[in-house]
């Protein structure tokens, strides 16, 4: 799909020295950027999730369960006496 952007002189030169030094096209250099922004911008969403899941602070409830398993796990897997 063909667009037209408008971008500051400098930024335009810049990008088009690069393209040129690296035989890209000048599209092909804004959207390998745009395509970085956007995995970039995913990431951060998936951080931002991730830490709000994890930012509570362990109940003693879920503490005792989580020794509890671990427990478990090393007693009937691995198969340790403790």
């Amino acid at each position: 799909m063909k667009t037209a952007i408008s971008v500051p002189d400098e930024l335009f030169k810049e990008v088009d020295s690069f393209a040129k030094e690296h035989h890209y096209s000048r599209s092909e250099v804004f959207t390998i950027a745009v395509k970085e922004f956007l995995d970039k911008k995913k990431s951060k969403q998936m951080l931002d999730l991730l830490n709000e899941v994890y930012r509570d602070i362990e109940t003693s409830e879920d503490t005792t369960l989580r020794k509890k398993a671990l427990k478990h796990y090393r007693k009937k897997v691995l198969k340790e006496p403790y």
